[in-house]
């Protein structure tokens, strides 16, 4: 793929954003994990623009399980706002989770700030989990690259694998960050869980990785995931 001077410029942007990513940023400034009802959310994206919009975010992603439609929707409502409310609109960016599988563990990869038309992604948008050869970890970051995109590995320590052997073996097939903010429970406040936080800010710096928030929305509030 041909990266234009237009697109690397957006995804350093996209980069310095998770860079300025801290334990603060979400769910009320940055929120980079939701789900529609385009995979197994409840809202449609209508419902979380709107949210989105009172909240006062900065940047946002929906990342629907293997499909882009969510946001494609969400993406014409943001354009579809008043000229004159322009500048207090959060940023959306493209998403997606994806399911793979490393060291023979089911994990999820989020894709950040892809080209959603490249051909890579193709298979990896039909509405379910891919399968075989197209399931392996290192074959899913592959295509979120070839599609000029980032790849992040979603909430670390929610697997069967130590955190520090899954982000360790995720890093050396060329991921670029992980979910390092996230609430293992459904806290109210929804706040990132202390001990997993420290864990994975230390693997991150280890390992030179981006880190990322998010709410892993499924419910009807994207301040909580259920």
């Amino acid at each position: 793929m041909i990266v234009t001077n237009e697109f690397q410029a957006d995804l350093d942007r996209l980069k310095e954003t998770f860079q300025s990513i801290t334990a603060d940023s979400c769910p009320y400034t940055h929120n980079f994990h939701l789900h529609t009802h385009y995979s197994d959310g409840r809202l449609d994206p209508q419902q979380l623009i709107q949210q989105a919009i009172e909240t006062g975010l900065i940047s946002l992603a929906i990342t629907d399980h293997h499909s882009v439609d969510g946001y494609r929707s969400a993406w014409e409502l943001l354009h579809a706002q008043p000229v004159a409310s322009s500048q207090s609109l959060p940023h959306l960016w493209t998403g997606i989770e994806i399911t793979s599988l490393l060291f023979e563990t089911q994990v999820h990869i989020l894709g950040y700030g892809f080209d959603p038309n490249h051909s890579a992604l193709q298979p990896y948008l039909l509405g379910s989990a891919p399968t075989g050869h197209e399931a392996q970890v290192d074959q899913v970051i592959s295509a979120l690259h070839q599609a000029g995109g980032l790849a992040v590995l979603a909430h670390p320590a929610r697997y069967r694998r130590s955190v520090k052997e899954l982000v360790s073996a995720a890093a050396q097939n060329g991921v670029d960050g992980i979910e390092t903010f996230y609430c293992y429970g459904n806290n109210d406040p929804w706040e990132p869980s202390v001990s997993q936080t420290n864990a994975l800010m230390r693997l991150a710096s280890q390992y030179n990785l981006l880190q990322t928030c998010g709410t892993d929305t499924h419910g009807l509030d994207i301040h909580h995931r259920l």
